[in-house]
């Protein structure tokens, strides 16, 4: 076996109870019904992952390795997933008073957002497991991805979509080779339609945290974030939660790098960003609650990716916001249209609407204080803002009259 294909998974394990799993058996969730986490040994990635070695590898998610399940290392299914970039607002943080902002632009990853690399963890999991079928409820850019890696990695897919996700998602699903249909609900009622087929179509359910290896994926961006601040982590993340994946992987991701030396105690403030009408997590958080009591109900946002009623993870994402000092934030959709236009005219860069809702976030808990002008604070942008509808331009010039230039 060669260094690329030495794998560190010991177990799997119920987030709930601790009962371990095999790691060679292709699992959904734990014999408890809950989320199942990997685990690794980590004193032998210690042994072997060093600052110095990763800074040789290529500027890619596949890096860190050590700390990804693959058992070998052409079971990974890829698509050329980069590091993304830290790009500063400086024109935001003069404007609003506070400190460093660094957005975090998931829109460059393959397929145009952040789903990209969970997608491609768990579709090679599927892979080296020689699942040839998957299916999957979503908003939209989780199942684009999904059809991405499925069609490179030659595994049949079924996506399901709410009867309102954005079109151009919909149409990239269907584009990236997945039999694509609408459904009249919301993605809970996409993911009943899942489990209701899988005994019949015999198919994978790549449902949100019912399959073990999406955080794994997600969980790269807290390595990333880790290293590229010079194996430090930022004051406060913001995050958009819809099943909140990210969240739970970030958590994983500094709590292994603290085990392996890599970083220090300190861990980021966790903000779990949703919006005003449809923010379960927001609200169980802040009446105290270790998971949300009842779905969100009527669900009215327009911010796709935060409209998940109930989360099947909300235990996980709710002790991730405890244990970090971090907390809920609700924002309104229309001032997340008004601020988009803000930040790309005053720092050029295109935020997709969730990353967006990221940014009124941070302006809206900095006057009300539970953010301190002083903290350097990282905003995910999930996803390109070219993947979102933009506002209409009308303009028009008639080249054949006279121009009026100083009019223009």
């Amino acid at each position: 076996m060669s260094a690329d294909d030495k794998c560190y998974v010991t177990h799997l394990e119920c987030s709930a109870t601790g009962e371990k799993h095999d790691a060679d058996t292709l699992h959904t969730v734990s014999r408890a019904g809950k989320p199942l986490l990997v685990r690794y040994d980590l004193d032998g990635v210690k042994a072997s992952l060093t600052k110095e070695r990763l800074a040789r590898r290529p500027a890619e998610m596949w890096r860190y390795r050590e700390l990804l399940p693959m058992r070998r290392r052409n079971d990974i299914v890829s698509l050329g997933e980069p590091m993304t970039p830290l790009i500063p607002l400086p024109a935001m943080a003069r404007k609003l008073g506070g400190g460093e902002i660094l957005v975090k632009d998931e829109g460059r990853m393959p397929t145009g957002s952040f789903k990209a690399r969970g997608l491609a963890v768990a579709v090679a999991m599927l892979k080296s497991f020689g699942v040839t079928r998957a299916a999957m409820p979503t908003a939209g850019n989780a199942g684009a991805a999904l059809a991405a890696y499925c069609s490179r990695a030659g595994i049949e897919t079924y996506v399901f979509c709410p009867e309102d996700a954005p079109e151009v998602t919909v149409r990239e699903i269907a584009l990236q080779g997945a039999k694509t249909w609408r459904v009249n609900g919301l993605i809970n009622h996409c993911g009943a339609v899942v489990a209701a087929g899988t005994e019949e179509m015999g198919w994978y359910d790549v449902s949100t945290l019912k399959e073990p290896y999406r955080i794994e994926g997600k969980k790269t961006m807290g390595l990333e974030i880790a290293e590229q601040l010079g194996w430090d982590v930022p004051d406060v993340v913001f995050y958009p939660t819809g099943g909140g994946t990210g969240l739970i992987g970030m958590w994983k991701a500094f709590e292994e790098l603290s085990a392996l030396g890599l970083i220090g105690d300190k861990r980021p403030r966790m903000v779990a960003v949703q919006s005003t009408r449809c923010s379960p997590l927001v609200k169980a958080f802040d009446a105290g609650h270790r998971e949300v009591m009842e779905p969100w109900d009527p669900v009215t946002t327009n911010l796709h990716g935060v409209r998940v009623p109930k989360p099947f993870g909300d235990r996980l994402c709710l002790q991730v916001m405890r244990d970090s000092g971090g907390f809920g934030s609700a924002v309104d959709d229309d001032e997340v249209a008004e601020a988009r236009l803000e930040v790309a005219r005053e720092d050029g860069l295109h935020l997709g609407p969730e990353g967006t809702a990221c940014f009124v976030a941070y302006r809206q808990e900095l006057k009300r204080g539970r953010v301190d002008p002083k903290d350097r604070v990282v905003l995910f942008n999930c996803a390109s803002g070219l993947k979102s509808e933009m506002p209409p331009m009308t303009r028009h010039l008639d080249r054949h009259a006279k121009i009026d230039f100083k009019a223009l």
